[in-house]
């Protein structure tokens, strides 16, 4: 057979910028590996090819600088499909694992395609280059039309965040939505109009980074997507087409609709981890590029440290994977255009190189102080799976964080728990134990009762234990303690007096979170009071477990509506302020907070004590509200104050959670006024009255 035909020209290129780069006449592509021996570049013809067009060898002496691997290729065209084939020894007692017969994606690929008959399991053979492996494509960003688009940058006081997976918001047919637009980018624009309806301001879209579906129990799909490929790519799975270039597009074109909505797009980031998980995991990408750089090794350097939970961490605060993680948040912000970040077990970028948690962290001081990332909303998940908990001391001025304190403190107390009062007190007025002192924002805190991972807030009512029995795992999986209530009975019911009892729960959480100091974030389809059945770790369910139904609007309208009012007069109360950027030790200075028990300025803060009332004087001292908080089981009398810093005040009620709609929340104007000075709390439930200030 006659040997295959060169298809480009190539010469030596050069070692900046790192990865694929259009020039004048072609592509300079550049790949660091310190311990490769020799570098193949390889140009593909179909994303199944399990054997390359061509194929340019890089010489060391020709193709190299420092530890950059570089060549120029004269005519390569959008859409070409690319890898790398990379030698080095296969030492795993050295922290070596270099695998010649593996497709090696470049790491700062825009975009990854992935061949039918990919299998997973393939590429964790060593030696065997039969497998269809992914391949990257080169994609030409500058051709998008932004059409003058601009991030809507709006302060964290004026912020309602909404847990949103991109494949399930659409996936039902029951959403409307075109079947090929389900399950994908368009499909959101399609539901933008419900996100206004109800008042949110940010969409945080679990990862969207290309991901491994086939990370997962055998028979199951990965359906989250906290396993990553590629920190670059978009995910193929969420494109309305195959083009490697369409899912770019319609990335692009859902947060151009989101920003022209006034709605922020926040990513969920997965920097700690990747989908190559442990010693006996695939190779195809930073494995194969060069282990001992890209991963956190244990001692026994054929192993790897495990701060994720999943087999491998990534050497974050390693210089070259630094600049990897700086550079993708460069990409997403500059050239896709996104508001902001939420960092997935953010902790374990506060490792060193060896693991030993570190102060002052250089990659998170490097995202800090990036001028590109000036104005980025940055959130960190300040915890890892090996124990590091962060909360409240996580590094740097402008990193939020999500706040498990919250979330834990109000379910422990709404739920009935001895010895809570006072922590519950404390979540309700931003935390200021753990933030005062920082001198921080009243947005600081994350705020959040439910979230991907856990019970939604319909099944936190509805069980007391976790049924993950469909993840096969045998109910392995999973948190063991959720801090749930089922309410008398575990799992569906007709009982009617459960049921009214577990509206009312949902409506005390939503209160709570919409009304504490600091920024809430809802999960995706709480609102409609969407069930899991009792699973609290679906992310091997891509089905209509996980799934957003549509049919709930209608069923449980009455909850919408009162999330709906709830996030109204939450923005409408801190467009009020005077100062968007108080401190929350200004904030709480500048404002007057009286607590009460069941008896005026009498607060039970006992270990027994399961009530709690307080009166905010607040909005430079026009405005009172006045809580009631009742989380024992039987109902209580409160007394109401007929004075807030003594002026006389008219009190009406805006909430009571034990009522049933629509009087249980209504539009400020619509509240209807107290006869007397006490009120009847009913058990487990809320009461807010209202009062002008003369």
């Amino acid at each position: 057979m006659s040997p295959r035909k060169l298809k480009y020209k190539h010469s030596p290129g050069q070692s900046f910028p790192i990865g694929p780069s259009f020039m004048h006449g072609g592509i300079n592509f550049c790949l660091f590996s310190k311990n490769a021996e020799w570098v193949e570049l390889l140009f593909f013809d179909k994303a199944e090819d399990t054997k390359p067009s061509q194929s340019i060898r890089l010489d060391p002496n020709i193709n190299k600088t420092y530890k950059y691997w570089h060549v120029f290729v004269e005519g390569v065209k959008p859409g070409q499909l690319y890898g790398y084939r990379i030698h080095g020894p296969f030492n795993p007692a050295k922290g070596h694992r270099f695998d010649a017969s593996k497709v090696i994606l470049d790491p700062y690929a825009k975009s990854v395609t992935i061949p039918d008959g990919y299998n997973r399991k393939a590429l964790s053979v060593f030696g065997d280059s039969s497998a269809r492996s992914m391949k990257s494509v080169l994609v030409d960003l500058s051709q998008y039309d932004w059409e003058g688009d601009e991030h809507p940058r709006s302060p964290f006081s004026r912020t309602v965040i909404y847990e949103l997976h991109v494949g399930g918001f659409t996936k039902r047919a029951n959403s409307g939505v075109e079947e090929g637009k389900r399950g994908t980018f368009l499909g959101l624009i399609e539901k933008i109009p419900y996100l206004v309806e109800l008042g949110i301001t940010a969409v945080e879209l679990l990862p969207i980074f290309q991901f491994d579906r086939q990370d997962a129990p055998e028979g199951r799909v990965n359906y989250w997507g906290y396993s990553p490929i590629s920190f670059f790519a978009p995910h193929q799975g969420y494109s309305s087409g195959k083009d490697p270039l369409q899912v770019l597009n319609d990335f692009r074109d859902m947060v151009k609709a989101f920003h022209k909505a006034g709605i922020e797009v926040i990513l969920d980031v997965v920097f700690n981890h990747t989908a190559e998980n442990h010693e006996e995991g695939p190779t195809y990408t930073f494995r194969g590029i060069d282990n001992s750089v890209y991963y956190i090794l244990d001692n026994d350097r054929s192993k790897y440290k495990n701060f994720s939970g999943t087999g491998n961490t990534l050497n974050a605060n390693q210089s070259i994977v630094r600049r990897m993680i700086l550079s993708s948040l460069h990409f997403w912000v500059r050239d896709m255009h996104v508001d902001g970040f939420r960092f997935d077990l953010a902790s374990v970028l506060s490792r060193d190189e060896k693991g030993n948690p570190i102060e002052n962290a250089p990659i998170l001081w490097d995202i800090e102080s990036d001028p590109i990332l000036a104005g980025t909303k940055l959130i960190a998940e300040a915890w890892d799976a090996a124990g590091l908990y962060q909360v409240g001391n996580f590094t740097g001025d402008s990193w939020k964080e999500w706040n498990g304190r919250f979330r834990d403190d109000v379910r422990s107390f709404m739920r009935g728990d001895k010895g809570k009062v006072g922590p519950f007190v404390t979540r309700l007025i931003g935390s200021p134990d753990m933030y005062e002192a920082k001198n921080r924002e009243l947005e600081q805190s994350i705020n959040f009762i439910t979230c991907h991972d856990g019970f939604t807030l319909h099944d936190l009512v509805s069980y007391n234990k976790k049924h993950n029995e469909a993840n096969g795992e045998n109910n392995q999986d999973g948190n063991n303690e959720n801090l749930s209530w089922n309410c008398g009975i575990e799992g569906p019911t007709d009982n009617q007096a459960i049921l009214k009892l577990r509206r009312r729960q949902i409506k005390n959480f939503l209160t709570l979170n919409m009304l504490s100091l600091g920024a809430p974030m809802l999960l995706m389809g709480d609102e409609i009071l969407h069930t899991q059945k009792g699973n609290n770790n679906a992310y091997c369910q891509d089905n209509e477990l996980s799934w957003f139904d549509w049919d709930l609007l209608q069923k449980n309208g009455d909850i919408f509506r009162f999330v709906k009012i709830l996030i109204k007069k939450r923005l409408k109360r801190e467009s009020a302020q005077a100062n968007f950027n108080l401190s929350l030790r200004e904030f709480l200075s500048q404002s007057t907070i009286q607590w009460h028990g069941v008896k005026l300025k009498n607060p039970d803060w006992s270990y027994n004590s399961h009530s709690i009332a307080m009166t905010i004087n607040a909005l430079s001292g026009k405005m009172a509200m006045h809580y009631m908080v009742n989380a024992y089981r039987k109902a209580l009398t409160f007394e109401v104050p007929r004075e807030v810093d003594g002026k006389k005040v008219t009190w009406s009620r805006w909430i009571d959670t034990a009522l049933d709609s629509p009087e249980d929340i209504c539009l400020w104007q619509h509240a209807k006024p107290l006869a007397n000075g006490s009120y009847h709390v009913e058990a487990n439930s809320i009461v807010i009255i209202l009062s002008k200030i003369d």
